[in-house]
């Protein structure tokens, strides 16, 4: 049970963790803080927090746990703001898609306290943002992976694991080279063929009545490209190295398929096709892991 969630950024990945803690009854209180005072007047009359903080700092004032969700852009300043605040005694978190960027920002501004900050990816979200959307069973069975570094407080890192935990996540560890790494491959690409995709459909001429033909597959495969673009723009410029990497790879498979289409190879095509719907009709949900 932690006495009071210092929550910085009250959308739908603030609100939601909020509104999780206090259904499994791990915090007595919720001070809230975002940039709009807008939002944190919503946030507080749904219930998603208690107490509505003018400033960062303020809402991490008396908090034994604080999260940041924010973009991932913004946690640099996020942190200095409340940096005088920070105590060994407090766990921080984020929700960041990237790891490396934030970790670096983490060392520059909390330095002796960067042992209270244990940072984190939930993988779960909505193409919807905001308050509004915020939903308690959002985190219910899905990843959420922490990126300690050598200089994490144990206790801390313990600590995040039995939160996460105990709102019915599956937590595992990696270092955050290899977040980012992996990530690039399976969401900040696909994020980014799905924005390249439906910009390609629909600057042509033509384009909007192709839209008004597509079927389930289609929704399917572009479902992400509505997703919110400042916090993508900031994703895809933060993991820039990684995701350039696994861009060319897909454009060198691209190009190979588009030869075998041009020269008629369809043994060739075939055989492309037939490995990718393997992988993916075995591909499964990876298992938990500590």
């Amino acid at each position: 049970m932690f006495e009071q969630l210092g929550l910085i950024g009250c959308g739908l990945m603030g609100g939601s963790f909020a509104l999780a803690l206090k259904r499994a009854g791990l915090v007595k209180r919720v001070v809230g803080y975002s940039k709009s005072p807008s939002t944190t007047e919503r946030a507080r009359q749904m219930g998603v927090i208690d107490v509505e903080a003018p400033s960062a700092l303020l809402a991490v004032a008396g908090a034994d746990v604080v999260l940041l969700a924010v973009p991932v852009a913004a946690t640099e300043a996020t942190l200095k703001a409340i940096r005088h605040l920070v105590t060994d005694k407090m766990l921080i978190m984020d929700v960041g898609s990237t790891k490396r960027d934030v970790i670096d920002a983490a060392r520059r501004v909390l330095r002796d306290h960067i042992g209270s900050f244990v940072p984190c990816h939930p993988v779960t979200g909505k193409e919807v943002s905001g308050v509004e959307h915020a939903d308690a069973d959002l985190y219910v069975d899905k990843q959420v992976i922490l990126t300690p570094i050598d200089r994490t407080n144990p206790i801390q890192l313990e600590n995040a694991v039995q939160l996460w935990g105990a709102l019915g996540c599956r937590v595992m560890r990696m270092t955050p080279d290899a977040h980012d790494a992996a990530f690039a491959a399976v969401s900040h690409l696909p994020h980014l063929i799905a924005f390249a995709l439906i910009n390609a459909i629909a600057t042509q001429e033509q384009g909007l009545d192709f839209l008004t033909l597509a079927g389930p597959g289609f929704r399917d495969f572009t479902r992400i490209a509505a997703s919110d673009p400042k916090v993508w723009r900031d994703i895809l410029l933060a993991n820039r190295n990684e995701l350039l990497a696994q861009s060319k790879l897909f454009k060198d498979t691209l190009q190979a398929m588009e030869a075998m289409i041009e020269n008629s190879d369809g043994d060739a095509l075939e055989v492309l096709i037939e490995q990718a719907s393997e992988t993916r009709t075995n591909w499964r949900m990876g298992p938990t892991r500590k």
